[in-house]
């Protein structure tokens, strides 16, 4: 369990936030794989990214090829939510986003030179991610090195709901930014 009934809201909150952090820092951790949910036309959709980098403002870092599906949804409709479980603790964290795309600007830029060469290929493919192919063997077709399509995600939190399964009783809490994170309890 991540917190039980007894903590106070700030013990929790303590606690959510230390998790989310080593989600961002842990590959093994299971808040490292993110579920992104955008709206696109009639549908939602979902699919599930990494977790690159979480800073003390709890701003989430997630890359991608600005041709891929989630960024022609989020360039729509910046709203997004992120949905996080772990397994062992039981938890469940939810959060609801505005988006800020990084392409082509002082933060990608910069981020672009951390990625290994062995890496590149994944943002500079010839094709964009989702394209039609006959075969398996069609895709990831390395275009130009020098023309790369990589993209920075920057999710800001707005509202951090977190519930907390248990045999004793779910739990269920939501922290929002207007409240500068003070939490309040909701029925489970």
């Amino acid at each position: 369990m991540l917190f039980q009934d007894k903590d106070t809201k700030d013990e929790i909150w303590q606690a959510v936030k230390h998790e989310l952090h080593r989600g961002a820092l842990d590959a093994k951790h299971p808040f490292h794989w993110v579920n992104l949910g955008t709206v696109s036309n009639e549908f939602s959709s979902v699919r599930t990214v990494v977790l690159r980098k979480l800073t003390e403002e709890l701003h989430f870092f997630v890359y991608t090829d600005y041709r891929s599906e989630k960024c022609s949804d989020l360039k729509q409709n910046s709203h997004a939510t992120l949905h996080l479980y772990h397994p062992k603790k039981q938890v469940q964290i939810r959060v609801k986003v505005q988006t800020i795309l990084h392409f082509q600007d002082e933060m990608s830029n910069k981020l672009w030179q951390t990625i290994p060469s062995h890496r590149r290929s994944e943002y500079t493919g010839s094709q964009a991610p989702g394209t039609k192919i006959s075969s398996p063997d069609d895709g990831w077709k390395e275009g130009d090195s020098n023309i790369h399509f990589f993209t920075v995600l920057e999710f800001v939190p707005q509202e951090i709901e977190v519930l907390q399964l248990s045999k004793n009783g779910h739990l269920r809490i939501v922290f929002n930014e207007e409240n500068e994170w003070e939490g309040n309890w909701l029925t489970p």
